[in-house]
């Protein structure tokens, strides 16, 4: 055989062990949220039936939910509200005893040591489906921002640890920030979605959270899937503003802007694994297609990879005792 002058890479890869010895990217439960939907009543269990194994859960069933969390290892939630009744301005979003609040309440009660994250915009409570206040089918950005700062204000005060405004109205950080300081809750950080995407992915959450627009979209206010450059933009600003933590969303389709914002700002990195891309999987593995845990556990790795520090996750639960019995 004639000599050859080539690079060994495979010597690396030659057994598990020495696979894991170089491995560059790491997955860890830490590393995990998950999102849980409260809703009005008792003994209220619905599954979303496009995303498996999700539930809408009243109050008195959620101390199960929450042990099988503590149990798994899993020390972060995101708390949606769905809201018996809802009106043209989302009052019940900043109302004390609004569900969301009452969830809080009842999570840190129970479970204090869990990070409880606020998810803090209008479209769940709105009658419209829309993230801020409608006028004449226009969405009004700068009144809606002294609603979302009184949303956020009342979760610290039920005892969030973090508030994550996901609603894109301009300034929205500012106005949270301010509001937040004002109430004496300089302390609380903001885990901003600051990227958000105008996304096809989001459907199944509609579901869960009943949020879908009653007219139009959210193209307004949501961004272009076409743009990057936009993406950084909207980043720095909230950094600017007092962001503690910028999401992207949704990930898997978003990783080059994820490794776009991480190599920008200075801040942890949130990836939202959003409902679409955990339907997609579930439907695919319920028929036999794909081997689920390798694809989930592939899917999660290269969002860490491309620079999330945090992932919210429909897959955390599964995730975390495949971490377990690995």
């Amino acid at each position: 055989m004639t000599e050859l002058n080539f690079k060994r890479h495979r010597r690396l890869r030659s057994s598990d062990h020495l696979r894991q010895m170089v491995r560059e990217t790491h997955l860890h439960k830490e590393d995990l949220i998950y999102p849980i939907f409260i809703v009005e009543g008792e003994g209220v269990k619905n599954a979303v039936a496009s995303m498996p194994g999700v539930y809408q859960l009243s109050l008195d069933l959620l101390d199960e939910e929450l042990k099988e969390l503590v149990d798994l290892g899993i020390k972060s939630l995101i708390v949606f509200g769905v809201p018996a009744t809802k009106d043209d301005v989302g009052s019940s979003a900043y109302d004390q005893n609004g569900i969301v609040q009452e969830g809080i309440r009842f999570i840190k009660e129970r479970f204090p040591e869990f990070v409880v994250i606020a998810d803090t915009c209008l479209c769940q409570f709105t009658d419209h489906g829309h993230c801020g206040i409608v006028h004449e089918g226009k969405i009004l950005n700068d009144p809606t921002l002294d609603l979302l700062a009184k949303t956020a204000i009342f979760q610290a005060e039920a005892g969030a640890d973090i508030i994550a405004p996901s609603n894109m109205m301009d300034g929205f950080v500012a106005a949270i920030r301010k509001g937040l300081d004002q109430a004496g809750y300089e302390d609380i950080p903001i885990m901003s979605y600051a990227v958000k995407y105008a996304s096809s992915f989001y459907g199944p959450f509609r579901d869960a959270a009943h949020s879908s627009p009653q007219f139009g979209d959210r193209r307004a206010y949501q961004m272009d899937p076409a743009n990057r450059n936009e993406a950084l933009r909207e980043a720095v600003s909230d950094i600017e503003e007092g962001a503690d933590f910028l999401i992207v969303k949704p990930a898997l389709s978003y990783l080059d802007i994820m490794r776009d914002v991480k190599n920008t700002v200075n801040a942890p990195i949130v990836a939202y694994n959003v409902s679409g891309e955990y339907s997609m999987i579930k439907a695919a593995a319920a028929n036999g297609w794909v081997d689920e845990k390798g694809l989930v556990m592939e899917k999660l790795v290269s969002m860490k990879r491309a620079g999330a520090d945090l992932i919210i996750t429909y897959h955390a639960k599964d995730v975390a005792r495949w971490l377990t019995n690995s």
